[in-house]
C-alpha cells in the first residue's frame, strides 16, 4: 500500500522570504524516503504544491517538506510518523572540510602500502616546518614499524586508515570496529599514541562505517582536494591539481599518498606555493572541531551557532 499524506501549511517561505500560503496535494512517501535515503542530504524530492491565492503550481523540495513536517510534529501525529521516516533516512557524512574564517589547511597522507619514500617526504615536512596526518593501516604499522616510530617522533598525526584496507561498507558493524580497533592497537602498542581519526579505505562509507567509528570514538575524515598523486600524472599536473583545485580555500583537507611517484618531488613546492597563498598548514587534529558542530549537505563541519 502506497504511503501518502494530504495536508495544508499556511506558514512556509519562499525563497524571496515572503510567506506563501500552501496547498501541498498528496506525497507519495515512498518514493521520497527512497530517493533521500539514496542521496543523502543533495536528495532534491519535488512534489507539487498550489499558493491558494494565485492558483499556480510551485515545486517543494525535501528540505522544505521536512521543515513543513518539523513544523507538524507537535500537534499531528501522522505527521510525526513521517519526519521519522525521513530522519532515519538521513545519510550521514564524514568531515570533507572545516567550515573556517582562518587560512588553515590540512595535508593528508595514506599509507598503505609502500614505505620508499618516507625518509624523504619527512625531510621535506620538516624542512617547511609542517605537521600533517599519516593514515596508516595495520599491516603497514606491522611491516613497517620504524618508519611509524619516525613519523610520530617528528610530531605529525597518526590516523586510521582500518587493519586490512577492507571495503568497510559491506562489513558488518562489528567487522568494522574490530578493523578500526586492530589497528588503534598496533599503533598504541608501538608508539603510546591513541589516534582517534579514520580514514575509510577507498574513500568508502555509509552510516554504519561512520556509527562505528563514532563509537569506537572516532572522527571520520576524508578529503576535499585530491592531488591525484595516484594517477603518476607528472610533477606539474599534480601541481596544479593542488594549488589551482576549485575547492582549495580555508579549511580544506588535501589527499596525498606516502609511495606516489611523483610526490616527493613536488610536494615542497606544494608547501611553498600553499604558503605563497596565505595558508598554514596545521595537521587535522588541529582543524577540525572536536564536539558542538554539524556536517552541511557539502561534508563542511560548522560549528553550532551558539546564540540559537
Amino acid at each position: 500500500m502506497k504511503r501518502s499524506l494530504k495536508f495544508k501549511e499556511n506558514g512556509v517561505h519562499d525563497a524571496s522570504g515572503g510567506r506563501k500560503k500552501l496547498k501541498i496535494t498528496t506525497i507519495n512517501l515512498g518514493k521520497a524516503i527512497k530517493l533521500f535515503k539514496r542521496n543523502g542530504r543533495k536528495a532534491t524530492i519535488k512534489e507539487k504544491a498550489t499558493n491558494e491565492k494565485t492558483g499556480k503550481k510551485m515545486a517543494v523540495t525535501c528540505g522544505a517538506l521536512i521543515g513543513v513536517l518539523a513544523a507538524l510534529v507537535a500537534v499531528n501525529p501522522t505527521a510525526k510518523m513521517v519526519f521519522n521516516s525521513f530522519a532515519q533516512a538521513e545519510r550521514k557524512l564524514p568531515i570533507y572540510c572545516v567550515d573556517t574564517p582562518e587560512k588553515k589547511v590540512a595535508i593528508s597522507f595514506d599509507a598503505a602500502w609502500g614505505a620508499d619514500d618516507t625518509d624523504e617526504l619527512l625531510r621535506i615536512l620538516k624542512e617547511n616546518d609542517v605537521k600533517t596526518t599519516f593514515f596508516m593501516c595495520g599491516y603497514w604499522v606491522d611491516k613497517y614499524p620504524e618508519e611509524v616510530k619516525k613519523i610520530a617522533a617528528d610530531g605529525h598525526d597518526l590516523g586510521n586508515h582500518s587493519a586490512t584496507h577492507p571495503h568497510m561498507s559491506q562489513l558488518s558493524k562489528e567487522q568494522i570496529k574490530k578493523e578500526l580497533m586492530d589497528a588503534h592497537e598496533k599503533v598504541k602498542n608501538l608508539t603510546g599514541y591513541e589516534m582517534d581519526l579514520f580514514r575509510p579505505p577507498f574513500g568508502e562509507y555509509d552510516n554504519k562505517v561512520i556509527e562505528a567509528a563514532e563509537e569506537t570514538g572516532y572522527y571520520t575524515v576524508q578529503w576535499d582536494v585530491d592531488s591525484l598523486d595516484w594517477k603518476e600524472l607528472g610533477t606539474e599536473h599534480e601541481l596544479s591539481q593542488v594549488l589551482n583545485h576549485k575547492h582549495l580555500g580555508n579549511g580544506s583537507i588535501i589527499l596525498f599518498h606516502n609511495d606516489a611517484k611523483y610526490t616527493p618531488k613536488v610536494l615542497d613546492s606544494i608547501i611553498k606555493g600553499l604558503k605563497e597563498k596565505g595558508y598554514e598548514i596545521v595537521p587535522i587534529s588541529s582543524l577540525i572541531h572536536r564536539d558542538n558542530y554539524y556536517m552541511d549537505h557539502e561534508g563542511r563541519q560548522k560549528l553550532n551557532d551558539a546564540t540559537a
